[in-house]
């Protein structure tokens, strides 16, 4: 019975210690949104498309993994549609793409309250 006692006094001091211990340590949260964290250089972010890189080889449709990437070809005009619904950013598609024309922003910032923003077309369009 003493033993308990003694037992939870000690444990209770070691968590008062432990609070006592980091209260005096800087935050590790930023204030969001009024402080924007600082983002490394191998972020990925919302992702980047170069038409005049792409030779439309679909190799980014067949690496990603959630199948959130579709190329389509219509002649030289090459268009690329992006679904984060679906995407895990795992980075597949630009790693592999053999002319680096997909990239990764830092932009990370996607939410919306409309789904059909979540589907992103990049490239020439027959219009432009």
């Amino acid at each position: 019975m003493m033993r308990d006692i003694l037992f939870h006094i000690k444990s209770l001091i070691a968590g008062h210690f432990t609070v006592f211990k980091h209260s005096f340590k800087p935050a590790v949260t930023v204030e969001y949104p009024d402080e924007k964290p600082i983002i490394p250089d191998r972020f990925r972010g919302k992702h980047t498309f170069d038409e005049n890189a792409c030779i439309g080889c679909k190799t980014c449709m067949r690496v990603c993994p959630a199948s959130a990437v579709e190329i389509f070809k219509d002649g030289n005009k090459k268009t690329i549609l992006f679904d984060y619904k679906k995407c895990i950013f795992c980075g597949n598609c630009k790693y592999y793409c053999p002319k680096s024309a997909i990239g990764m922003s830092k932009q990370y910032e996607l939410a919306t309250d409309k789904v059909e923003d979540l589907k992103i077309e990049m490239g020439k369009k027959d219009n432009e």
